[in-house]
């Protein structure tokens, strides 16, 4: 297994526990608190990380333009919009949605490279994208939390993050190494959410959460926005973005187990289905 390989796993797995995470924070905070939150304690924690990288600010348009969609799209527009969409569906229905991932991802990538996919990625990303709509389709099996409106939100997230995905790994081959990438996207997520976050402290103080909600919070903003997009962003670009992608699929694996010892959620038939049609498609596309 190659390093870039290795790494884009180890991040899945982390980011498979994603929407558990924002469901256990969800239970004591409102959805926009944990939204600004996640990126505003990144944001501090970037700062000195900055300060000691000494990475400056891109200086050319382009460099400028691919920080600007990465940072808008990775922490801002995506922990707004899915964590608002997450508390309108199951925790369950949220880690598959976010499997559709490397699909949005590899068809940015190709429309970026003017490129067509090759026929196997084509089918595999068909077979899990069924896979997806088996899901969806079978929402009102899956309990009382998953909601069309929900899953359509966390659907759109995705495909707002995965814009950014691209974005974010197009930017060390312009000099800007992945760790600098991810430090300053999140810093400039931070403060253009810093004023959001204050309206919404001045308005009902400091959220009144419990240990399991603040660390779930914790979890977020140091795991998965600063360590794991710093794992992504270099895979991407190491291994190339439409080949890495489809490790994608396996987010849905660690997030699946912890749905449902953690949240409680059933394994409904559409789920297992789905599941299955998902994995098939990442091992058709691998053969790209």
């Amino acid at each position: 297994m190659s390093a870039p390989v290795a790494v884009a796993v180890l991040v899945m797995v982390v980011w498979g526990a994603t929407p558990i995470l924002t469901r256990l924070a969800l239970e004591d905070m409102e959805p926009l608190v944990v939204a600004t939150l996640r990126t505003m304690v990144a944001g501090l924690l970037a700062v000195p990380l900055l300060a000691r990288l000494g990475q400056p600010l891109p200086r050319t348009r382009t460099p400028r333009r691919l920080l600007a969609v990465s940072a808008a799209a990775g922490f801002v527009v995506f922990p707004v919009v899915y964590t608002i969409g997450q508390e309108r569906t199951s925790g369950l229905h949220g880690v598959m949605i976010l499997a559709a991932l490397p699909i949005f991802t590899g068809v940015y990538a190709s429309l970026v490279a003017r490129r067509r996919p090759a026929r196997a990625w084509i089918v595999g990303s068909a077979v899990a994208l069924a896979g997806e709509a088996v899901l969806i389709a079978g929402r009102g099996a899956a309990g009382g939390d998953a909601t069309l409106v929900g899953d359509l939100i966390v659907l759109g997230a995705a495909l707002v993050v995965s814009a950014g995905y691209v974005a974010g790994a197009l930017l060390p081959p312009r000099g800007i190494p992945s760790s600098a990438a991810t430090y300053w996207g999140v810093a400039i997520g931070a403060l253009v959410l810093s004023p959001l976050f204050a309206g919404l402290v001045a308005a009902d103080g400091l959220p009144r959460a419990g240990a399991t909600a603040w660390g779930a919070v914790l979890f977020l903003a140091v795991v998965t926005s600063i360590v794991g997009y710093v794992g992504w962003y270099w895979a991407l670009d190491r291994g190339g973005i439409q080949r890495i992608a489809t490790l994608q699929f396996l987010q849905p694996l660690s997030g699946f187990a912890l749905a449902a010892v953690v949240l409680g959620d059933r394994v409904t038939l559409p789920i297992a289905v789905g599941s299955v049609l998902i994995v098939t498609g990442i091992l058709v596309a691998q053969r790209a």
